[in-house]
């Protein structure tokens, strides 16, 4: 398989999903400025979209949308429990979170990240992003995990998130279930070694890229 990502963009939690569930995978890198690979290929003629994280099977398949493609991976490894059984209100939940994120974090960050985005915006963005995280941060008081006792496809996608507001500096003082949450995600093994693959890896907070 084939990943084709930017550092620090939403295709980094597809990429913490491949490690957590020991799947072998080559990283390639996009500009999406240029809309070329790394090595040079055109990459609207690999994803029309031309956005990440997109990835590549091994029969040539291509499947898009980070939600989409975290769920396939999860599915392909069962047994990490990373995404309950067909049939399970768990995993339904998980879907749930992973609905939340891409619709109440992931399009609300994205203005911001846009030059040509109305500086009299980014205001409402931000207050509506903050009230969001402290959302997040109630769910997850007495929480280990955002389903409970299992780091899911969900809690890589929150990941992403969360360092995307370190980068932007939102007020998350006092959420403090968060940052625990934060700090045990940051030290799990595949986080590490898909933010060191990412050249993300001496970054406590602020990330790179734009999702």
């Amino acid at each position: 398989m084939k990943l084709f990502c930017k550092a620090g963009a939403c295709s980094l939690s597809p990429h913490i999903v491949l490690r957590e569930c020991g799947l072998d995978f080559t990283q390639v890198s996009v500009d999406l400025v240029k809309k070329v690979t790394e090595c040079s290929e055109d990459y609207w003629q690999i994803n029309p979209k031309g956005q990440v994280p997109a990835l590549e099977l091994d029969d040539g398949t291509l499947l898009t949308e980070g939600v989409a493609i975290v769920q396939y991976l999860a599915d392909l490894k069962p047994d990490r429990q990373l995404l309950a059984p067909v049939g399970s209100l768990t995993r339904y939940h998980t879907l749930e979170w992973l609905s939340f994120i891409s619709s109440e974090l992931h399009k609300t960050f994205t203005p911001l990240f846009k030059p040509d985005t109305p500086d009299s915006y980014k205001p409402l963005l931000r207050a509506r992003l903050e009230q969001q995280f402290r959302f997040v941060d109630k769910a997850l008081q007495d929480k280990q995990w955002l389903m409970g006792l299992r780091f899911s496809v969900a809690d890589a996608y929150l990941y992403v998130m969360v360092r995307w507001a370190h980068a932007l500096k939102l007020e998350l003082d006092g959420l403090t279930a968060l940052e625990a949450w934060f700090q045990r995600t940051s030290q799990r093994p595949a986080v590490q070694a898909a933010l060191k693959a990412e050249g993300l890896a001496q970054e406590t907070g602020p990330t790179r890229g734009r999702p």
